[in-house]
């Protein structure tokens, strides 16, 4: 027990060491963690009392890792409200369905003529369509554009994301993971999770006034036991249903979100967050062996071109249609181009599935690449941009450049 708490204590020192790095690089912590795991684990050498091989406590970090999966979707479920959903706005439709569309459909095709069975192809079509917000957010803030002209659309994307997320990983873990053999029982299994879905927004609108009352505990010792213990059985029953356990934690964040808790939910539950969700991508990075990314390598690099390219087309056609101007278009596209934490959750359930095992590599070495040049390339736009510009020649620009007010990054 003592040498079992000791590799812990060692991990979060490694956890520790990669979060000051990227506070000082001022780079997403991301790639830090999942780089880390993949350099330590059952490949590492052991230097004298310090083991870095995790052996014996890895299935301790992999379970704190899901708790951080289960803290971070409930955040979200806590910020964005079905009520904020409600009041999205047309562009915001628009932009995202624009923004889904295009990406889910670059993520089947190359998916199929990779060769991939059917369900791997469901799998990688979600891990390339769905970015960051973890990424994005972190992005907006550290080169100051929350209060460009696009952030209220690319937030707007976000949102949207989030929910077709909610949809598509319900839909999907009931194939993958429900044993769907046939026409009947896929429609079963879509049928559970969409119900399931449904009976959550359902509590949200109707039994808020029962929700506070239940709440409404003085004591914070009290009111986080509640809320916990409601996150992890929920968590649990939706996996007992086959809807992935993220799911469940993301859909009782939108029911706390309409009470009148949800700003004491959410600042207790912000450290949490981070510290298990940082163990989260540590423990994903654990797992996987660096040896085995080499047969990973064209496919990653073929799926990081593509969303590229899907991204900026998306961020033009979706920035365009509602009123932007090109440079604020080409933003869209580079500011959310990240992927992370969703494209995590996605290979996940196919691993967990039993699907091919070079999920797992693929979307390590795809989200690594992308969670490094997503930021590099939002802070290069205005280069990026004159560079198209000089190419496209777009008509108007100097007009509509001059009506926005954003700083020159």
């Amino acid at each position: 027990m003592d040498h079992l708490v000791f590799e812990v204590g060692t991990a979060l020192v490694l956890v520790a060491i990669a979060a000051l790095l990227a506070g000082k690089f001022k780079f997403s912590i991301i790639p830090f963690l999942i780089v880390l795991g993949m350099l330590v684990g059952p490949h590492a050498p052991k230097i004298g009392v310090i083991d870095l091989t995790f052996i014996e406590s890895a299935e301790i970090i992999e379970f704190m890792g899901r708790m951080g999966v289960l803290f971070l979707l409930f955040y979200l479920g806590l910020e964005f409200s079905i009520g904020k959903l409600i009041k999205s706005g047309k562009s915001i439709v628009m932009g995202g369905s624009i923004y889904i569309l295009i990406n889910f459909s670059i993520g089947l095709l190359f998916a199929y003529l990779a060769g991939f069975p059917l369900l791997e192809i469901l799998i990688i079509a979600g891990i390339i369509t769905i970015s960051s917000s973890a990424i994005v957010a972190k992005v907006l803030v550290d080169l100051r554009r929350t209060g460009n002209t696009e952030t209220e659309l690319i937030l707007g994307i976000i949102m949207f994301e989030d929910i077709f997320l909610a949809v598509y990983l319900s839909v999907v873990s009931g194939l993958v993971l429900g044993d769907a053999t046939s026409i009947g029982g896929a429609l079963t299994s879509i049928l559970i999770a969409l119900g399931y879905m449904l009976l959550f927004f359902i509590v949200a609108r109707k039994a808020t006034p029962i929700l506070n009352k239940l709440l409404s505990i003085s004591s914070d010792e009290i009111f986080i036991i509640v809320v916990f213990a409601s996150l992890f059985f929920i968590a649990g029953f939706s996996e007992t249903i086959h809807v992935a356990e993220a799911i469940g934690a993301l859909l009782l964040g939108l029911v706390f979100s309409e009470t009148d808790h949800s700003d004491r939910i959410e600042h207790l539950v912000v450290p949490f967050r981070d510290f298990f969700g940082a163990l989260f991508f540590f423990s994903f990075g654990l797992s996987i062996d660096p040896f085995s990314l080499g047969g990973a390598v064209w496919l990653a690099l073929g799926a990081v071109v593509l969303t590229i390219f899907g991204n900026i087309t998306a961020g033009m056609i979706a920035g365009r249609r509602a009123g932007l101007s090109h440079k604020g278009s080409l933003n869209i596209g580079l500011t959310i181009v990240s992927r992370g934490e969703f494209s995590i959750i996605m290979a996940n359930l196919g691993i967990a599935g039993g699907l091919m095992p070079i999920l797992k590599p693929f979307s390590a070495l795809y989200v690594l690449i992308l969670a490094i040049l997503g930021p590099l390339l939002t802070k290069e736009s205005k280069a990026i941009y004159l560079f198209m510009n000089k190419i496209f020649k777009w008509k108007g620009t100097k007009k509509a450049e001059s009506k926005m007010k954003q700083p020159e990054n």
